[in-house]
């Protein structure tokens, strides 16, 4: 790759970026503002209701959720990363991060990324093992291989996440600072060097946007592997665990729908990709304890069963 400096920029250091943001109009800001900040909330607290829920009622300590909670908790973490940052910047004129800020924003964006694609990937061969082998899923799905799904989601995400911050981390920024968003990624990121990125970019969409396709194609197969398992089989206990496959894939395209678009997509960036990023930096995380608890009936009446039981714990303080 060339580290020649493009004509007719000088040679300062970049300390910092701008973000252009979503809109210039204060009213669909303020009106941003709360829709996020809502959002926002609900994730966290979601999110927060399916770990304390699986955490404390013994009727949910089995392998299914386990990864819904280890889930909850990386899509709170998809929420923080960027919502605080955007929701401060809307009432901000000038929207301002630090070159560390903004490395270390995708750092996290990647790694959690990374994590997210494995565990649903593990959640469905859950599903699998549930439907297709149900006689051997507790010895299939031990405590042992639920920890190694776990810590190899983890080591996944941060392999993945170094791997791409090492080739850009050291790129020359020496004039223009102004992304065209209201966070730190990649595509943009690398386009601001002040080098020719052409091969770089291309690895970018190698890395993130083929691993993508190649896990979402994955997963669209085994759970279609699912589909014509339990048509064959027709039984109640089948039938059951078809009712959280819904789930899983609504979860599925929801997470990869966006990531595809912007590490596939081979046009210039769109206001699309705004709705996107916050579609899937807002939206997708508040909607997921909604989506996996909808059709699951042992989860609504766990989570109804632990709210009691803090209610009470409430009224016994005062």
């Amino acid at each position: 790759m060339s580290t020649k400096p493009k004509e007719g920029e000088n040679n300062s250091v970049v300390s910092e970026f701008v973000f252009l943001g979503i809109t210039n109009s204060w009213e669909i800001q303020l009106l941003l503002s709360v829709f996020t900040s809502t959002f926002y909330v609900a994730s966290m607290m979601g999110n927060s209701l399916i770990m304390l829920t699986v955490t404390s009622d013994p009727h949910l300590h089995s392998p299914m959720y386990f990864l819904l909670a280890n889930l909850s908790f990386i899509d709170m973490g998809v929420s923080s990363v960027t919502s605080p940052k955007m929701i401060y910047d809307l009432f901000r004129k000038r929207k301002v991060i630090s070159f560390s800020g903004c490395i270390t924003q995708i750092f996290f964006i990647h790694v959690i990324g990374g994590v997210e694609m494995v565990l649903l990937i593990a959640m469905a061969f859950d599903r699998y093992v549930a439907i297709c082998k149900p006689l051997h899923y507790l010895t299939i799905m031990s405590p042992r291989l639920c920890i190694f799904l776990l810590v190899a989601a983890w080591i996944i995400g941060l392999v993945h996440s170094t791997v791409q911050l090492a080739s850009v981390v050291n790129l020359p920024f020496c004039g223009p600072n102004v992304l065209d968003s209201f966070y730190c990624d990649l595509p943009r990121f690398i386009k601001l060097a002040c080098v020719d990125t052409d091969q770089l970019e291309f690895m970018v969409t190698a890395n993130s946007g083929l691993i993508s396709v190649g896990s979402f194609f994955i997963l669209i197969i085994s759970y279609i592997v699912i589909i014509l398992t339990v048509k064959k089989q027709c039984s109640v206990g089948s039938s059951k665990a078809l009712s959280t496959l819904s789930a899983h894939i609504t979860v599925v395209i929801l997470f990869f729908g966006p990531l595809i678009f912007f590490y596939m997509w081979p046009f210039p960036s769109t206001p699309l990709d705004k709705f996107l990023a916050i579609f899937d930096a807002v939206l997708t995380p508040s909607l997921n304890p909604i989506i996996y608890t909808f059709r699951n009936q042992e989860m609504k009446v766990s989570m109804r069963r632990v709210c009691r039981q803090l209610v009470n714990y409430r009224r016994s303080l005062k």
